[in-house]
């Protein structure tokens, strides 16, 4: 077996002065090959310099109650800003409220989109109550133009009223639970945004910037986006980020024509007249057979309206009010009440109107201003037909053997006591209880088969 011996390993600048040397010959080589470089302008070293693409901000409006039509709208809205990579996403809002789930499903899409929310209330005059300000406070960031207001959240019954009770207790306490926890994720005041919840607070702009509920008051896209530009922000939760929307190029996306055109069914004041103007189109196409137009355009009324309850909710109870109240009035028709059936039927319409859409939120409710005339319309249609009816029952009947008494006939075969008249161009039999010579006018008291009994005219 060899000799294991070690090996020292020997390196020539460990020699005396050996290093000092190799590092100003390294030196200078590397300033000779670095010269002819360091008289290059810093410019053309660097190259054109090329600009950063502007950031695109997308802006959409949501100016109708809160319905699925206008959640399924937000959330694409959200999806499209995601894709795109959107700097911000601008919501300009503007709604009396709307109904609770498709609140929750509006807030859920803004709370897990990875594109910076601004919920903005606009334009001047708008605003954003009940379930309104839930959205608001749901946004990254939460604006407001001058002259709008936002808040009057409290949870009420369908018809406008209190919610008494255990179930009014857990409506609240939902509610005020739900905005608690928005505040506390977007960094806003607490006590107010609750206040609005179990208070119905209401706030002006400059008012809701001084509690703290938004962040900033502007007039116009351009000036909010400069207010907002550089604010923090946290998206995703935990992860701090700033907006960055100075100079940014606006992008708008509107509702397709077919969209608004069922936002509009879904408001409550339009499915109630579409279902009244149906039930009213079909009662006179069945009453009036073959007049046709009615008949299709109030199918075609009550089917949209049907539509519209299909994503309202409805309380049952209320329609059978409704249908109730059309049976009186077609009731009133038929049948001499004297003004009965008719008052029915206006107290069952009354009632069934407001009791027709069930919701925490006032803005899914009739509104009295549509059920009033639309119920004293009902009435004077069903009194003025009911008047006409009896105008007809009253009339002489001006057909068959009844018709012809009291008509004027003109002898031609003297009467003796029988002979003929001519009546409504015709030849009759007649008879009376005096001789009568021909020419003389007489007049119809009675019909025995095909024998006309007359007197003459004119004697009592």
């Amino acid at each position: 077996m060899s000799e294991m011996r070690a090996t020292t390993l020997r390196f020539p600048w460990r020699r005396k002065g050996e290093l000092g040397r190799l590092v100003a010959s390294a030196a200078a080589s590397a300033l000779l090959a670095v010269g002819p470089l360091a008289a290059v302008p810093t410019e053309a070293a660097e190259g054109p310099s090329i600009a950063a693409p502007a950031p695109v901000v997308h802006v959409v409006r949501l100016d109708s109650i809160i319905h699925p039509v206008a959640s399924e709208f937000l959330g694409e809205s959200v999806e499209r800003a995601d894709r795109a990579g959107a700097a911000a996403l601008v919501v300009e809002l503007s709604t009396p409220g709307g109904l609770l789930q498709s609140t929750r499903e509006m807030s859920e899409a803004m709370l897990a989109a990875t594109t910076p929310v601004i919920v903005w209330v606009a334009p001047d005059g708008a605003q954003a109550a009940s379930a309104g300000f839930f959205l608001l406070m749901s946004g990254d960031f939460a604006a407001m133009a001058p002259s709008t207001n936002t808040g009057a959240a409290h949870p009420v019954g369908g018809a406008g009223e209190t919610i008494e009770g255990v179930m009014g207790q857990k409506v609240e306490q939902d509610a005020a639970a739900t905005i608690r926890a928005l505040a506390q994720r977007r960094g806003r005041n607490v006590e107010k945004a609750e206040a609005a919840v179990r208070e119905s607070l209401s706030f002006t702009a400059d008012e809701a910037l001084a509690a703290g509920l938004i962040d900033a008051v502007a007039p116009d896209l351009p000036r909010l986006l400069a207010a907002l530009d550089g604010k923090p922000f946290e998206k995703p939760a935990g992860a701090e980020r700033t907006l960055a929307v100075a100079g940014a190029t606006i992008e708008r996306f509107e509702m397709t024509g077919f969209r608004k055109l069922l936002s509009t069914l879904i408001h409550p004041n339009i499915a109630y007249l579409l279902m009244t103007l149906g039930f009213l189109g079909l009662y006179f196409e069945l009453s009036h057979p073959g007049t046709i137009f009615p008949g299709v355009a109030g199918a075609i009324c009550l089917l949209l309206g049907l539509y519209a309850l299909s994503v309202l909710p409805v309380d049952y109870a209320g329609i059978g009010l409704i249908l109730l109240a059309l049976a009186l009035f077609v009731a009133e028709i038929k049948v001499t009440s004297y003004g009965l059936l008719t008052l029915g039927g206006v107290i069952a319409m009354v009632l069934g109107s407001l009791m027709l859409f069930k919701s925490a939120d006032p803005a899914i409710r009739v509104s009295l201003g549509v059920i009033l005339p639309v119920v004293v319309a009902f009435a004077l249609v069903a009194i003025g037909l009911a008047r006409l009816a009896l105008r007809a029952q009253l009339r002489r009947p001006t057909t068959g053997a009844e018709g012809l008494v009291g008509a004027r006939a003109v002898v031609r075969v003297p009467l003796a006591p029988a002979g003929k008249v001519f009546l409504q161009g015709e030849w009759w039999n007649a008879v009376a209880d005096t001789e009568i010579p021909a020419g003389a006018e007489v007049e119809v008291i009675g019909v025995d088969g095909m024998t006309l009994r007359v007197r003459r005219a004119g004697k009592a």
